[in-house]
């Protein structure tokens, strides 16, 4: 059995009393105040969301983190994802298939992002195959307009003052066909340049697809036998 997912981060937001785009309703005479600039400075913090959608089953899981948008935080989203939800819908799955983009925290040529899915692996118990969009697919990616384009209509409009706003807004996330949104803070610190040496890569238990096997692969847990291209 499959477990079938999409995988993405959204566009990283600024925490704070920030004008939002779009329009919200509000009693005549009583606009909402906001700050006249956006600067950096004068946030709370930033919210990096990245999200996991069950294809299946019509349901996403957002991560929102506040450190760095890194492989390690794409991969602990997932495993995340997969011990509040994925096991319990899957109990029975022999491999978890993610598509993902070619670029960012999950990009195909990321060294770490292969180190972080070996770990993934040997947690969960089975393969992990990936299918990587080309560069300049991501719009096909199901996730976008499945998941992550709705929350942007859910938020239109309202300052996103705290994280625990963005939560709320995340989860409360619906639409006529049953879309069911989960949303999480993860306030771990995922440091940046983590650095992958060769000897390190040439551990990871990869199986390269015939198919464009840079873009397609699958990551077997460490205690089956190696594959290597």
């Amino acid at each position: 059995m499959t477990a079938r997912s999409a995988s993405d981060g959204k566009k990283k937001e600024l925490v704070g009393n920030f004008k939002a785009v779009g329009r919200e309703w509000a009693k005549s005479g009583q606009p909402v105040q906001v700050n006249t600039h956006d600067f950096p400075s004068h946030a709370e913090g930033k919210a990096i969301p990245y999200g996991v959608y069950d294809l299946a089953r019509n349901e996403g899981w957002i991560q929102v983190g506040v450190s760095s948008d890194t492989a390690q935080f794409a991969a602990g989203s997932i495993l995340a994802w997969w011990r509040g939800l994925g096991r319990e819908r899957y109990p029975h799955a022999t491999i978890l298939t993610i598509t993902a983009d070619s670029g960012g925290s999950n990009s195909a040529r990321g060294r770490l992002w292969k180190i972080e899915l070996q770990k993934l692996s040997d947690l969960i118990g089975i393969p992990i195959r990936v299918c990587h969009f080309p560069a300049g697919t991501s719009k096909w990616n199901k996730i976008e307009h499945r998941l992550f384009s709705f929350v942007s209509v859910n938020w239109r409009g309202k300052p996103l003052y705290d994280y625990a706003t963005i939560i709320n807004l995340i989860a409360s996330t619906t639409t006529s066909t049953g879309l069911k949104v989960y949303a999480r803070l993860d306030q771990a610190d995922y440091p940046k340049g983590i650095e992958v040496t060769d000897a390190e890569l040439a551990n990871v238990n990869i199986e390269r697809h015939e198919f464009h096997g840079d873009w397609n692969y699958t990551i077997h847990p460490a205690t089956t036998t190696l594959i290597k291209s």
